[in-house]
């Protein structure tokens, strides 16, 4: 969202703060009404870049709403997902490390909005240590946690619990059982052959777990999805749920 001037909105007021962003919402008052002032909101469009691989960072993002998928880039250009991001998180944690090289991409997936913070804000209230250290530090476990559980499936599980498991975890992001995504799209995510994934899709389809026509897919039975899954879906909710449970006990 934009203001009149086209300039993204900034969060001034505490009484605002509710930002929707669930890493965010769990800071103390004294860390908002610092942060707050220069957190811009500004609009995530499905194909953008927020970052390249091997480029410099200047922000991180906090998504409101949408999905952004972090795609490892191989030396042929070839990319895989490693992880997604949704409002439970933010994108582009790397540059409290190293802000001048990354070895993913982030792009988005699901249109949304989020809140931007520049680099310079992020890397002075991490080094007050505290609350807002220890909720992207505890974050970070988390992404790295679904980053593992990622390689795994993806070596170990076959494709339709592969499907099955991204499906879950990209709705559960987008907070809708719909979403709009070619299977082409979702074949390169997972590193997958299109007519794998279109296989895969019309098993599904004709178990009436989901329905899919023209980019538009429908979670029509989200039980029985998990059901077909792998452990891998589980597992990664389970962790985000110890994650969000720790913070709220901050």
């Amino acid at each position: 969202m934009h203001g009149p001037t086209g300039t993204p909105e900034r969060m001034n007021k505490l009484q605002d703060w509710k930002t929707t962003n669930r890493l965010l919402d769990q800071l103390p008052d004294d860390v908002c009404e610092r942060v707050g002032p220069h957190l811009q909101r500004v609009p995530l469009v499905a194909g953008k870049v927020l970052y390249e691989s091997s480029a410099q960072q200047s922000h991180i993002y906090f998504p409101r709403t949408g999905v952004v998928s972090l795609l490892y880039v191989m030396d042929d250009g070839v990319t895989g997902e490693i992880a997604m991001v949704g409002n439970e998180g933010a994108v582009g944690i790397a540059v409290l490390v190293d802000s001048m090289a990354t070895p993913t991409r982030a792009e988005v997936q699901i249109d949304g909005e989020a809140w931007m913070l520049k680099s310079e804000m992020i890397d002075a209230e991490f080094k007050r240590g505290g609350p807002f250290q220890l909720i992207l530090l505890r974050y970070t476990q988390l992404m790295l946690s679904q980053m593992a559980q990622a390689v795994i499936c993806n070596r170990h599980h076959s494709v339709e619990k592969q499907l099955c498991r991204w499906l879950l975890l990209a709705c559960d992001r987008a907070h809708s059982e719909r979403l709009q995504l070619t299977q082409e799209a979702i074949s390169n995510l997972l590193g997958v052959r299109r007519e794998a994934i279109s296989e895969a899709a019309s098993r599904l389809q004709d178990a009436k777990l989901i329905s899919y026509s023209r980019g538009n897919i429908q979670l029509l039975d989200r039980d029985g999805l998990e059901a077909r899954s792998c452990g891998c879906y589980q597992a990664v909710r389970d962790e985000q749920a110890r994650m969000m449970k720790s913070l709220r006990e901050l």
